[in-house]
């Protein structure tokens, strides 16, 4: 399963070309991973309520393919692949059909008081395999 949401790119997210400036479009990679989680009911917010742990970045890979410019409408997909401890996030951007760029973010489950990985706990694992389909 994937998630997929649109990003309307604003003048705000231009550089003084009019083409989104690539630290917004990893927020628009980071503010899906957000929305996603909230979905999927695993809000970050609320992981360290539920089992005290996180899911901090580890790493992030990005490739640019196109670009996008001020009001393109961007279809961003995620899709999981979940380990033992960690997850990693697939992105795929596209407008107009156009791959436009893609990335990916490796995420480790941790306890919200130490600097070590933990299993993921098979609630979280059964909601980050499942995902959300909002097609």
């Amino acid at each position: 399963m994937s998630f997929t949401r649109t990003w309307t790119v604003r003048f705000s997210d231009t550089d003084p070309f009019g083409i989104a400036h690539y630290p917004r479009m990893i927020d628009a990679l980071h503010e899906t991973s957000d929305m996603f989680m909230e979905q999927i009911g695993w809000p970050y917010w609320e992981l360290h309520e539920r089992h005290e742990l996180g899911l901090p970045l580890v790493s992030i890979e990005f490739d640019f393919h196109g670009q996008v410019k001020g009001g393109d409408e961007v279809e961003i997909e995620l899709q999981t692949v979940v380990g033992e401890s960690s997850v990693r996030f697939d992105y795929r951007a596209t407008h107009d059909g156009e791959v436009v760029f893609d990335g990916v973010e490796h995420r480790v489950c941790v306890p919200v008081s130490g600097d070590h990985s933990v299993t993921i706990p098979d609630d979280l694992r059964d909601a980050l395999e499942g995902g959300a389909d909002t097609s």
